[in-house]
């Protein structure tokens, strides 16, 4: 325990230096929209990414929990982690579960270091959270693999070194699946994107046109595309993403109110539920750490926590515009709630629409 509160000490110390230096804007939703190679590149100096990987790579050879310390920090600070939070949170740790040795000496220090930016190609267009019915193909020719089909909602693609492609070589549903990881920027690879309502643009349209991917970057077995595209998932839906998303917009709002505000029941309720998702959190990072990928608490607590981000915008608009309040919202404010406005709709798609994760805690329970 004392080793992860000198950590958490260093995390904040290191914010408090770039906020000081002006190394970063806050923002509302950061590990999607918050898009700075500079800081990520500052923070793998710091020491303070690849916790969990091993020390031969440039790790830490740590745990789970040290992850958790450090995403939960900068969350909090709203820092800007776009540009390696994928790389880190899903792909190193499939890399490191089956890639090659190659792989594994190429991508790791990359990652540790913040120097790569990774995309994940799971969604298709008419196929949503439904991976089973994923149509890009992947056919054998000499030396690798011809990829054609189409992406879509494809974070940061346009940013992206690479994207990791999960593909159909044969078969139906889950059979026949293998991923391949695809270097950008790629003449044979298209990419559009797709702006948000506010005019920003993190989504994209991916389209592969016969893209020629060597067997040196097929990533895993040939066949076992599913299983992986599932454990990567996993990491995917948990994590303080979850639950703190708006947090620096409710800091921001927090300033101005008075000793008894009229709003202080809501309030009070999201710092409970906080609280109550780190506890979750913490349960599911030790299934994690232990290879327990498919543990129901995990398609839960992405439920119920986006479900709460969600919600939480609209307590965020009740503090703004709480009569009690002993001054008017800072501008900085302003441009925070408009972003979590704008963001909100997205927290309960992506990683798996709530639907399809209800689906999966209820087969889960039923076993």
């Amino acid at each position: 325990m004392a080793e992860l509160d000198q950590l958490r000490t260093r995390v904040r110390a290191f914010l408090a230096q770039e906020i000081a230096t002006g190394g970063f804007t806050p923002h509302c939703d950061p590990w999607l929209i918050g898009f700075n190679r500079e800081f990520s590149l500052r923070l793998g100096a710091a020491g303070l990414l690849g916790l969990m990987l091993p020390t031969q790579y440039g790790g830490g050879s740590g745990t789970m929990a040290d992850r958790l310390i450090v995403s939960e920090e900068l969350l909090a600070a709203g820092a800007p982690v776009t540009a390696h939070w994928f790389a880190e949170r899903q792909f190193a740790p499939s890399v490191l579960r089956h890639g090659t040795s190659e792989q594994k000496d190429e991508w790791l220090p990359r990652v540790i270091r913040g120097e790569i930016c990774i995309a994940v190609g799971l969604s298709e267009p008419d196929a949503g959270s439904d991976l089973a019915a994923v149509r890009t193909k992947a056919e054998r020719t000499d030396g690798g693999w011809f990829i054609s089909g189409t992406k879509i909602w494809t974070s940061g693609a346009h940013l992206a070194d690479a994207i990791v492609v999960l593909a159909r070589i044969s078969g139906e549903k889950h059979e026949g699946l293998s991923q391949f990881i695809v270097r950008l920027p790629n003449s044979d690879v298209s990419i559009r994107g797709i702006n948000m309502v506010s005019g920003d643009r993190h989504f994209n349209e991916v389209h592969f046109e016969s893209t020629f991917v060597p067997d040196a970057d097929v990533l895993g077995e040939i066949g076992q595309g599913w299983k992986q595209a599932m454990e990567e998932l996993a990491y995917e839906r948990v994590g303080p993403e979850r639950y703190l998303s708006t947090l620096p917009l409710l800091q921001e709002l927090i300033s101005g109110l008075g000793e008894n505000p009229e709003s202080s029941a809501a309030l009070g309720a999201v710092l409970a539920d906080i609280r109550t998702f780190r506890t979750i959190n913490q349960r599911v990072i030790e299934h994690l750490d232990s290879g327990n990928t498919a543990a129901i608490d995990i398609p839960l607590l992405k439920t119920i926590g986006t479900n709460f981000e969600q919600s939480t915008v609209l307590t965020a608009l009740a503090i703004a515009n709480d009569p009690s309040r002993t001054s008017a919202i800072s501008a900085k404010a302003q441009e925070l709630l408009r972003e979590a406005q704008y963001q909100a709709p997205s927290f309960s798609i992506r990683g798996g629409t709530n639907e399809v994760l209800r689906g999966i805690v209820s087969k889960g329970l039923l076993r």
